[in-house]
């Protein structure tokens, strides 16, 4: 049976709860997260120093919002259903500055109808950034739910996006 184990870093999101199993990252999460871990699940709180899954991710998260890191190198380990596991494969498949939306997802995978079910896996997404869940919208274009709130939303694709792109905004 493996052990998992938390950090806790700050952030200019707030405070990040990074868990690990083994050497694999199984969590990045917000305070006030909308779908937390059961405490029971992330084990004991160690220094991030201490394990060194969590103190390279908790380097590459800062590397990151620094707007010096467009990808992550980490092991990841999310758990889920086979769909999300899908779901989640698909969203690092997004790159760095752009989005995508629910329904393309979901056509994606084989059946439009599943947009719904798709933004389902999207909001528990237990890898918050490293997972690049922030990059889906809705079918309008809209930022839709996050479970890191919509303001983390917008301030992630604010720091992914292209300079021109952010030039030629009026506002």
């Amino acid at each position: 049976m493996t052990t998992a184990c938390h950090t806790l870093v700050e952030t200019r999101l707030g405070d990040l709860t990074l868990v690990a199993e083994e050497d694999a990252l199984t969590g990045v999460y917000f305070s006030q997260h909308r779908y937390p871990p059961a405490p029971d699940s992330i084990g004991d709180r160690v220094d991030a120093a201490a394990r060194q899954v969590l103190a390279r991710a908790a380097q590459q998260l800062a590397q990151y919002l620094d707007g010096d890191r467009h990808d992550f190198d980490l092991a990841l380990a999310p758990r889920g259903d086979d769909f999300s596991c899908t779901v989640w494969d698909r969203l690092q498949e997004i790159p760095y500055g752009t989005t995508t939306t629910y329904g393309r997802i979901a056509q994606e995978l084989g059946n439009p109808h599943l947009a719904q079910r798709v933004g389902q896996a999207v909001g528990h997404n237990p890898l918050s950034i490293v997972i690049p869940c922030h990059r889906v919208v809705g079918a309008d274009g809209s930022l839709t739910g996050y479970a890191g709130g919509l303001p983390r939303k917008r301030l992630l694709l604010d720091l992914e996006e292209p300079t021109a792109a952010s030039e030629a905004r009026l506002f």
